[in-house]
């Protein structure tokens, strides 16, 4: 009852026509820079900051919030209609939502990715209300071992759910593992992988792979063959989700729901990991399997609503524990600083107001970005009219800028050019790209906590498989990576021994 209480309190705080004002600028600025590749939740908070400098604390969080909700639905909107996520935590979305708008459904799936990312954020952020201080205490008992396992896990689980053999998956992630380990090692103070160049000592920005592997390499893509099917199909009037969509679209939200908030929410977990299990859940749950790589609605609204979900339990550790676990949430560590404010169990205490005020403001942007988006989706969709030369040239004008603008630098324009061309041969020759940015994304975390898992054992490589809690998360990695291959094993036998 008390968290209640306290709730309504922030309620009076977010429901201020100023604070009102500045969570609706959040959620519109948010939706657009979610649309725009290369262009990120981080990188906008992080461009607003001294902008903010005289703003109320309160009135800054409240439109950092909207932001960072708002990118959660924007960066879908990309995925669907120009296979171009706008954020890392709607890559998985572009592998059935393009297939949905290449098939002339692009409005139903902004739709189920709206209804789903609604209805994710609000669960998501009941749990942040009622239960941020149990699950940080759950937190708490993870180890450096359980860590690195639920890493090990999700790079099993994109490695086998992506691509036509796990083979592929796995050059990708350890591509992707291989990007991550460029510059200088923290603990060794070595440089590594930098070939001589001091623009690489302190490691490539994801944000210069994810532009690159995605936006220039689907435009070189595209522009190869001129004489294939359109990557982009042009969508005719408003489709509405239709009974069946709704039927196979909710159990997939509350899925992802389930799948999101505690993955979120513990230290390391972020909004990758849940995506991908979640698109994995559906795949081996639907009626339907054989409609997945072909647009089914279940990959886009199990996925979306992982992501908000997540989105949502990334508060948690970052507000009770002072903790970011996410490159969004390192920037709003910083923004707590900026106003000498230290996030973790005592903000509670000592600025109730901000903190529940914050959390208020959630379940405001929430239904905002609802209102808002459901109406804009038809509108949306009728980008795919853009013609095709237009529409890839304007996508690799904003990747350039959005890169350049990272740090005013020539080098990370032309070393996402260099990696636009791998994007663009890795989709030749159908090597999957999203593992890339999982493997770098997650690679040195989970070095880190390896390290640090073998540090605390003095050296002893049993402490992975001691552990129950890591024990059984790496079993199940293992699982993940050799049942597929089993079952296909299995049926190409029945197969064989069913032939006259």
């Amino acid at each position: 009852m008390e968290s209640f209480s306290l709730l309504l309190r922030g309620f009076s705080v977010a429901l201020l026509p100023w604070n009102l004002l500045w969570a609706f600028v959040g959620v519109v600025l948010g939706t657009v820079v979610g649309i725009l590749p290369g262009i990120g939740p981080a990188l906008t908070v992080a461009l607003l900051l001294p902008v903010t400098y005289d703003l109320e604390p309160v009135s800054a969080f409240i439109m950092f919030a909207g932001i960072y909700s708002g990118a959660m639905y924007g960066g879908s909107t990309t995925s669907i209609l120009m296979n171009t996520p706008g954020e890392s935590g709607s890559m998985i979305t572009a592998l059935e939502g393009h297939e949905m708008a290449r098939a002339g459904r692009a409005s139903a799936a902004l739709a189920t990715a709206a209804i789903g990312s609604f209805v994710a954020g609000t669960i998501g952020t009941v749990g942040l209300t009622l239960a941020a201080p149990l699950l940080a205490r759950v937190a708490l008992t993870f180890g450096p071992a359980e860590y690195f396992a639920l890493m090990v896990l999700g790079f099993s689980t994109i490695s086998a759910v992506l691509g036509e053999t796990p083979i592929r998956g796995l050059v990708s992630l350890f591509f992707g593992l291989a990007l991550g380990l460029v510059g200088i090692d923290l603990q060794t103070g070595e440089a590594r992988f930098t070939l001589g160049l001091p623009q690489l000592l302190d490691g490539i920005d994801v944000v210069v792979v994810v532009v690159g592997l995605f936006a220039v390499g689907e435009t070189l893509h595209v522009v190869s063959r001129p004489h294939h099917a359109s990557f982009i199909t042009k969508v005719r009037g408003w489709t509405w989700m239709t009974r069946a969509d709704w039927s196979r679209s909710w159990k997939p939200w509350l899925r992802g729901t389930v799948l999101g908030f505690p993955v979120g929410a513990l230290p390391t977990g972020g909004v990758v990991i849940p995506t991908f299990l979640s698109y994995w859940l559906e795949r081996r749950l639907s009626k339907n399997p054989e409609e997945f790589g072909r647009g089914a609605i279940e990959g886009v609204a199990g996925p979306e609503a992982a992501n908000n979900a997540a989105a949502a339990g990334v508060l948690v550790p970052l507000l009770t524990l002072g903790l970011p676990t996410s490159a969004t949430a390192a920037i709003l560590l910083a923004a707590f600083q900026q106003y000498n404010l230290q996030p973790g169990p005592l903000l509670f205490v000592t600025n109730p107001s901000l903190v529940w005020g914050l959390i208020a403001s959630l379940y405001i942007g929430n239904l905002a970005l609802l209102l808002l988006n459901l109406p804009l989706a038809p509108l949306w969709a009728r980008l795919l009219e853009i013609p095709q030369p237009l529409l890839y040239g304007g996508i690799l004008v904003f990747a350039t800028v959005g890169t350049y603008s990272l740090n005013s630098s020539v080098f990370d324009v032309g070393l996402m050019s260099v990696i636009g061309v791998v994007g663009y041969f890795m989709r030749r020759f159908d090597v999957p790209v999203a593992p890339a940015i999982i493997g770098m994304i997650l690679g040195p975390l989970a070095e880190q906590q390896f390290r640090r898992a073998l540090a605390i054992s003095q050296g002893e490589m049993s402490v992975f498989l001691t552990r129950p809690l890591s024990a059984t998360v790496l079993a199940l990695a293992v699982l993940v990576l050799v049942i597929p291959s089993l079952l296909r094993l299995l049926r190409a036998r029945a197969a064989h021994q069913g032939r006259p």
